[in-house]
């Protein structure tokens, strides 16, 4: 069995320095903000975040491959690390406090596949950080040392759940609005806490079903392998495992296909 536990390490340090960053530029008056081709904001704190979790993993995994939303794949073979420096920039650049930088290592399976093996979600307006390593569970706190374990909830039934969401657009878009409209008002409770949070709350137990229809790998490699190891399951809206695809289903497990059939019709 592989040991991740220097790797988890070096994942705290990396979201150490990332946050360093982020924090520092966080409600700046001289934040510099783009548009990007796709239309999406990218602010100077994005691409520092990023251009410095790189020179890190450079030093400390020179071998392993490296992926970051703004500057793309760098480097080759079965270990890569997935970056976004910051997850939720629409907020960061309005001042609202819920973004997160998420950093994960995927590693290649015998099928050939590249899974996560270790993630971390690091919310530092918000004083929180969520971490996973396989097969080591999943953990929140401020640092290795201040932590608690975490678990998904227990509740069973659709007409007890709790459903996080992001928007409505997206579904709205890939023709899905009716099928996702039909969750909502089949579950007790709707929020759209959205982002990396949706997914954190999924892995401890606040919320039970989560889920997105657009969605690229540095947004669901570091929330896959917390929910997983939280005791959920987390899914592409086909229902294959892992960050594979453009969408996510995220639950506690117990109420993984159920959600699926409803968002699938």
């Amino acid at each position: 069995m592989a040991d991740y536990h220097d790797d988890l390490r070096l994942a705290h340090v990396l979201a150490d320095s990332a946050d360093s960053v982020t924090m520092e530029r966080f409600k700046a008056l001289d934040l510099k903000v783009e548009t990007k081709p796709d239309l999406t904001p990218v602010s100077d704190a994005d691409k520092a975040a990023e251009e410095l979790v790189r020179s890190v993993l450079q030093r400390a995994r020179p071998r392993d491959a490296v992926m970051g939303e703004e500057y793309g794949l760098q480097g080759s073979g079965p270990r890569r690390w997935v970056i976004d420096p910051i997850d939720g920039t629409k907020n960061y650049v309005r001042g609202v406090p819920v973004w997160a930088t998420l950093i994960a290592l995927l590693e290649e399976q015998p099928d050939g596949d590249l899974q996560p093996v270790v993630g971390i979600v690091s919310a530092p307006a918000l004083n929180r950080r969520w971490w996973a390593a396989k097969d080591l569970g999943a953990y929140a706190g401020r640092s290795l040392a201040k932590a608690s374990r975490i678990q998904v909830s227990k509740v069973g039934r659709i007409e007890d759940a709790s459903f996080s969401y992001s928007s409505l657009t997206g579904w709205e878009e890939r023709g899905r609005l009716d099928p996702f409209l039909d969750l909502t008002r089949a579950c007790w409770r709707t929020r759209a806490y959205g982002d990396f949070w949706s997914y954190m709350m999924v892995a401890e137990g606040a919320v039970d079903i989560a889920a997105e229809p657009e969605l690229s790998l540095w947004d669901m490699a570091a929330p896959c392998i917390v929910v997983q190891e939280a005791g959920g399951r987390f899914t592409g809206l086909d229902g294959i495992d892992g960050p594979t695809g453009a969408d996510a289903v995220a639950t506690n497990g117990l109420l993984h296909k159920e959600a699926l059939r409803r968002l699938s019709v």
